[in-house]
């Protein structure tokens, strides 16, 4: 049985007409009488009752119509599906995020994605540095938006932002009020920062920014988020040095001082294992690019 052999005998019992259905499907009748003859012969059961002046579909027949067109619809709707797999328009997308991207390239990335590929389910999964690493090894994410460095041949990685460092103070603070905040003058704060292995190179930054400065910073509290870090600093636990994005946070408490001295960057990188193809990741890769172009 050839598939076919079922659009015919659905398009014959629509029309109940040979002459009509034949012109339908672009063939001759008697090819298509022929068709609709081994068909019935192969199920072992007659489709139609044919007469001189008319085909009506037997009681066997209308419900084997019912259930090919429901075979058929199925594959159309698979078909359609796979085509759009095919060009990344459908599927399922496991993204990992550093916290701190959800304050700058995140949120325009998902709502252009979103817009031009609505029939992609995104999961997202907040993550630091170090296990969006070992998440991508498992396979357990398809793609990251991390801090660099990455030094692994097994991934693909791009830097799609780019900002600088911010010092984050409690409103109450001394150096609340002054324009601008030299390093230097933090030497005897106590600094809220994060555990190396997160982030190592945003948390070399900021150690070489104060050694710079002419010191190693006091770290009297340790804490995994970024959210977690400014809201700590809006306690009055401590000061940190954070990226200006954190800004967007906007937590009550908190005031945010540039840098007298010249800020490093500290980057957001997309990452993904560069032997994975697969549609879906590759067009979401080119709605980030289109998005990074906006940055420049």
């Amino acid at each position: 049985m050839e598939l076919r052999h079922l659009r015919y005998f659905v398009t014959l019992a629509e029309e109940l007409h040979f002459g009509r259905a034949a012109q339908r499907l672009h063939i001759a009748q008697p090819p298509l009488s022929q068709q609709i003859r081994q068909l019935e012969l192969e199920l072992g059961f007659e489709l139609f009752h044919r007469t001189k002046r008319m085909v009506q579909l037997t009681e066997a027949g209308q419900v084997f119509l019912t259930e090919v067109k429901r075979v058929l619809e199925q594959l159309d709707q698979a078909i359609q599906i796979a085509q759009q797999t095919s060009r990344g328009e459908a599927g399922r997308l496991v993204i990992g995020f550093v916290s701190s991207a959800s304050y700058n390239v995140l949120p325009k990335i998902l709502r252009i994605f979103r817009k031009c590929v609505p029939s992609v389910v995104l999961e997202l999964r907040e993550l630091t540095t170090n296990e969006q690493l070992q998440w991508l090894r498992e396979g357990r994410i398809d793609v990251g938006f991390l801090r660099p460095p990455v030094e692994e041949a097994l991934f693909s990685t791009e830097t799609i932002f780019r900002e600088m460092l911010v010092v984050a103070l409690p409103e109450g603070h001394r150096l609340a009020h002054e324009p601008q905040v030299f390093v230097s003058s933090l030497c005897n704060e106590p600094f809220i920062l994060f555990p190396r292995r997160n982030a190592p190179g945003v948390y070399d930054n900021i150690i070489s920014l104060c050694q710079q400065a002419g010191f190693s910073p006091k770290v009297s509290q340790e804490a995994i988020e970024m959210q977690t870090i400014v809201s700590l600093v809006a306690a009055e636990m401590g000061v940190a040095i954070v990226p200006a994005s954190l800004q967007n946070l906007q937590r009550t408490g908190v005031i945010y001082k540039t840098l007298e001295e010249p800020s490093p960057e500290v980057a957001i990188n997309i990452i993904w294992k560069c032997y994975n193809t697969s549609p879906t990741l590759q067009r979401f890769l080119e709605v980030v690019r289109q998005v990074f172009q906006k940055f420049k």
